[in-house]
């Protein structure tokens, strides 16, 4: 398997003041080492803990551990150009060393989002 970035931008509707507002969408998939997939996990749990006490406005991310076992998926939409997990210190640590716990990626491919149901920040 391999790691994919698809980033596009698509257009959502603010609910207060009714304007459109730019959405930027990434996807990431990549492979762990056998060996580095629970530690990898670990990480990502780590990220979503300071998600969750920090709360930043305009992310929508989920991320999947696939039926694998050693396989990842991310996905992130982003308002506007500010990324809130570039600030996390928790994903500075989960990316710091992804490259050492993978088989496959990163290797980044565009794509563009035709469609989102049910993501919800």
């Amino acid at each position: 398997m391999r790691y994919y970035e698809a980033s596009s931008v698509i257009a959502s509707i603010d609910p207060l003041t009714g304007e459109s507002a730019m959405s930027h969408a990434t996807v990431v998939r990549y492979t762990t080492r056998p060996g580095s997939a629970d530690e990898n996990e670990k990480l990502i749990k780590a990220v979503f803990a300071q998600l969750a006490e920090r709360m930043p406005e305009g992310l929508r991310y989920v991320a999947i551990r696939l039926d694998d076992g050693v396989s990842f998926m991310h996905v992130a939409v982003l308002e506007g150009d500010n990324n809130p997990l570039a600030s996390l210190p928790a994903f500075g640590e989960f990316v710091s060393a992804i490259g050492e716990r993978c088989t496959d990626g990163p290797a980044p491919v565009n794509g563009t989002v035709v469609g989102a149901y049910g993501i919800d920040g």
